[in-house]
């Protein structure tokens, strides 16, 4: 019988997970003031492919599982992030507008089984719907329409991600992110030369500094290999239910790191837009269990 609550060392290697991702963010913006983002994005999932493909077991996973995997996650979702974090919108707002992930899941989940979107997913759905809107009339130097946008494909992407990785069943995640590396850094690859150009990589490479490498080791080693790795590891000790509602911490984590380290103002409509969105997140995530418990008392 599966434990319904996290220990203390359990609870506080979640906690690291989601500062590792949530702080992420601020180590994104800073990578990028030395390399273009999808230079940036294919250095980060090739220190994720290599060299731990030579010592980690490919998961038993169809190959074309991994290919859609890798390719929705490292172009899809890193490659358009970064574009759009660099210079289309601000570290926090993407920590926060990347999350609405959550319901292009629900929407996929939906659209594959045909199931009828219920009241409360439609309420959540509602009131994040009314957080975009909020930061949409707000547009200026620190999120533009085409940010926006450009951080929904990312979410969009990042959700088509969580529907192949769910169907490659239980597997070791460590494996299978490493291994989906593999049809990440092509793709990339050949869409920096074509669109940044061999010279704006090698200008890249040149200006980069130890703090850049950094950057780059951060986003492979801490963020992909160590989150997904110990996030991996707790979900098979505990009930989904248990570790999901932590990852409602990533955009506290992200707006409150890029407003220390970055100066990124919090104004109201900036909170506003984050309580809303937040909140139909928790509506989504947490309205299930209440029912179930309403229903045992």
């Amino acid at each position: 019988m599966p434990r319904t609550s996290l220990t203390l060392p359990h609870f506080l290697l979640a906690l690291a997970v989601v500062t590792v991702w949530g702080t992420n963010f601020v180590v994104i913006r800073l990578g990028l003031n030395h390399l273009p983002p999808l230079i940036f994005a294919t250095l980060r999932f090739t220190f994720a492919l290599l060299p731990a493909i030579f010592f980690i077991k490919r998961p038993a996973v169809p190959w074309w599982n991994m290919a859609a995997y890798g390719v929705l996650i490292g172009l899809g979702q890193f490659g358009v992030l970064y574009i759009a974090m660099s210079g289309f919108i601000s570290p926090g707002l993407a920590s926060l507008v990347v999350q609405t992930q959550v319901f292009f899941t629900i929407g996929l989940a939906m659209w594959l089984s045909r199931e009828k979107i219920r009241a409360f997913q439609g309420v959540a759905l509602g009131l994040g719907a009314i957080g975009l809107v909020v930061i949409m009339v707000h547009t200026n130097a620190e999120v533009t329409a085409l940010g926006l946008a450009l951080v929904l494909v990312a979410a969009a992407s990042w959700a088509g991600g969580n529907t192949f990785s769910r169907a490659a069943g239980q597997v070791n995640m460590l494996a299978y992110v490493i291994w989906s590396s593999l049809f990440s850094v092509p793709p990339l690859l050949i869409l920096a030369l074509v669109v940044e150009g061999p010279s704006a990589m090698a200008q890249g490479l040149v200006n980069a500094d130890l703090g850049t490498w950094a950057t780059v080791l951060w986003q492979s080693v801490g963020n992909t290999l160590f989150g997904y790795a110990a996030w991996g590891y707790l979900l098979s000790r505990y009930p989904a239910a248990t570790v999901a509602p932590m990852s409602m911490l990533v955009p506290i984590f992200g707006m409150g790191a890029s407003a220390i380290f970055l100066g990124e103002a919090l104004p109201d409509w900036k909170l506003e837009a984050a309580l809303l969105v937040m909140s139909g997140l928790a509506l989504n995530m947490f309205w299930p269990r209440i029912q179930a418990r309403l229903a045992r008392s």
